[in-house]
């Protein structure tokens, strides 16, 4: 079987990728060294804002008024499902224990992260549902201290949607700084802010290889680069559907990439007819954006057969995956290398995106090969313990004993024996390596 290429990207999402990893290193030392003061150096270099930087009730209060009450109640409905589903995907999450052996129990233990930092997008456009994907499962986990972080605009301050949002789900204190200097600002526990054990959110280039650096000093949900998407359509699809979500996401930036798999050539072409007319009845911005992402990135492959066409998804295992096609249990079956699963023409990115209860923080550059996007789990430690009679300790640790020796670690082999000799006394061991 060999795919067919009507149309193949001329660019990846590498392919513009600049090296940004010295400049981010450089602000990072800079702020952890200056501490607040030179957090608020970057802050005003870079977001050219000298405002309230941890924001009180008051201002959150005189925030939340300028929110229209249609706008609440559109939050409050994409909180409630997004809360709702986090919950359900914290009952799977067991405590759990097991007599291993007679008198040996071990267990597992399900525990949050005591502090998070959410970053959420802003400037230009109020990425609400950021903040509503991030805060919220952070809360659910059970988080002691959330801090909900965005990039002010110049001589405004943080969208006021996104500070009513960030409210609502739970945020402890939310900081009005964006790029490099707020994230430092988070895992450094600057301006009173407890130290976060985990950074969370998408963001710029520069974000995101903040979080690249600090990875292992902190947890982090995933190095996102830019958002991808991908259709799988047969015979049966809306070639008008189709085209609209593939130009819906092709807005998120120049080097967002869409996909369209199918085993109809005729779907196909009448796709590729469609695009151009939606990218031009776009805003001006979405345009530019769309444009690129559809000149540079975007592919048209056609496939054998369903099964070539679930083998290519695996490959390219796109941040977004919609199915658009009859047979959708075999889908959900078939299908492995996904961020998020959309099944059927009735939904959506757009709606996973922002208002479905599914989380919209998913991975990226085909790292979908490997993880899942961002859950209550990303915030939960599985911890184990253990506990055990002094009968249910003799058999482990003769085995401890003798595979420490054989692996040469005498003394980890001396202090299973010292429990011997001291519950046993009168009993002899052969407790020597295998050689």
């Amino acid at each position: 079987m060999a795919r067919k290429y009507l149309k193949k990207a001329q660019k990846t999402a590498m392919t513009d990728a600049s090296d940004v990893r010295e400049t981010v290193q450089n602000i990072l030392t800079d702020i952890e060294a200056g501490g607040d003061e030179a957090a608020l150096k970057y802050a005003e270099k870079f977001d050219q804002y000298q405002g309230s930087i941890l924001l009180n009730q008051d201002e959150i209060a005189a925030a939340s008024a300028l929110v229209s009450q249609k706008l609440k109640d559109d939050i409050a409905y994409a909180h409630d499902n997004v809360r709702r589903f986090a919950e359900t995907q914290k009952q799977t999450m067991q405590d759990v224990e097991l007599e291993v052996v007679p008198g040996l129990i071990a267990g597992q233990k399900a525990i949050p992260c005591r502090a998070a930092g959410c970053y959420v997008p802003g400037g230009r456009y109020s990425h609400v549902a950021s903040a509503i994907m991030t805060v919220t499962t952070a809360k659910v986990a059970g988080c002691q201290h959330i801090t909900a972080c965005s990039p002010p605009r110049i001589g405004e301050g943080v969208a006021p949607a996104i500070i009513y949002a960030a409210n609502l789900c739970g945020a402890d204190k939310i900081l009005s700084m964006g790029g490099v200097q707020g994230v430092a600002s988070m895992a450094f526990g600057l301006f009173g802010l407890p130290k976060a054990d985990i950074l969370v959110g998408p963001g710029n280039q520069f974000v995101a290889e903040a979080k690249r650096i600090l990875f292992g000093r902190v947890g982090i949900d995933m190095i996102a680069g830019p958002t991808d998407s991908l259709i799988l359509a047969d015979h049966t699809a809306d070639p008008f559907i189709v085209a609209t979500d593939l130009v819906g996401q092709a807005e998120h930036g120049y080097n967002s990439p869409v996909w369209l798999v199918t085993d109809n050539q005729a779907l196909a072409e009448k796709v590729m007819e469609i695009v151009p007319g939606l990218i031009d009845d776009l805003p001006e911005l979405n345009r530019m954006n769309a444009e690129a992402a559809w000149r540079d990135y975007a592919e048209v492959i056609v496939c054998d057969d369903r099964e070539e066409m679930a083998a290519t998804s695996d490959d390219y295992a796109p941040e977004h995956l919609s199915v658009q096609a009859e047979d959708l249990p075999w889908w959900l079956e078939r299908l492995q290398c996904y961020g998020s699963l959309f099944l059927g023409e009735e939904t959506t990115v757009a709606f996973g995106d922002k208002a479905s209860g599914t989380n919209h923080v998913l991975p990226t550059s085909k790292s979908a090969r490997y993880t899942g996007g961002l859950s209550v789990h990303k915030y939960m430690k599985i911890v184990t313990w253990q506990k055990s009679t002094r009968a249910g300790s003799k058999p482990v640790a003769e085995a401890t004993a003798r595979i420490s020796r054989l692996e040469g670690m005498e003394g980890h082999a001396r202090t299973a024996d010292a429990r011997l000799r001291k519950y046993f006394p009168e009993e002899s061991f052969d407790l020597a390596g295998n050689s």
